[in-house]
């Protein structure tokens, strides 16, 4: 009788991490995103370029399975590390990746329910359609000055203060909150760090 339990389980249980992955791609136009190791480097060197403040707070919107909030937690060790991810198996897959790591917290649920109002750095890998509302709402919620950091999708309505670029694996731009009143395009002159 247990023998036929097992496959009804495993149905069960790839139904559920599936419906955790598909329900909030769905919902948010995001879906569980892990950066490449070229972009963590860029993502990690924009943020020493930033010059941190030594016990700076650093918040993964969309931490998705957690790779770059360990990285940041083993770059800045005496920072404190935030990651926000809503898809409930990805979260999971990251709090067991964390656990060892003291300086890095971990919720689930929308990062635009959250106040980051004393990040020192944001840092987020979302989607097109995501980035004007994410503009919108880091307007709101964050302090003047504050670095924020993108993966690939750059904000269209901001100067980025520095970019690494890897070939294929995209732009990681650096912002200096709220950086309006510019314009990123192709081929503008842009610092490179």
């Amino acid at each position: 009788m247990t023998a036929s339990f097992v496959p009804y389980f495993a149905v069960l249980l790839t139904l559920l991490v599936g419906a955790s992955l598909l329900i909030p791609a769905v919902l948010t136009g995001v879906p569980a995103l892990s950066s490449r190791g070229s972009e963590v480097d860029d993502i990690i060197a924009l943020l020493e370029h930033a010059k941190l403040p030594k016990h700076a707070l650093i918040v993964d919107l969309g931490s998705g399975w957690g790779a770059l909030v360990v990285a940041l937690a083993q770059a800045f060790p005496e920072a404190s590390v935030q990651g926000m991810e809503i898809s409930l198996f990805p979260y999971l897959v990251s709090r067991l990746r964390t656990h060892h790591l003291p300086n890095v917290s971990l919720t689930w649920g929308n990062f635009f329910c959250s106040d980051p109002s004393n990040a020192d750095a944001i840092v987020c890998y979302l989607m097109p359609g995501v980035m004007a509302k994410l503009g919108d709402f880091l307007d709101k919620a964050i302090r003047p000055g504050t670095f924020v950091v993108t993966n690939t999708f750059l904000f269209r309505e901001h100067r980025a203060s520095a970019v690494r670029r890897r070939g294929l694996s995209g732009t990681v731009a650096l912002y200096i909150w709220p950086g309006r009143h510019w314009t990123v395009k192709d081929g503008d002159d842009i610092a490179r760090v």
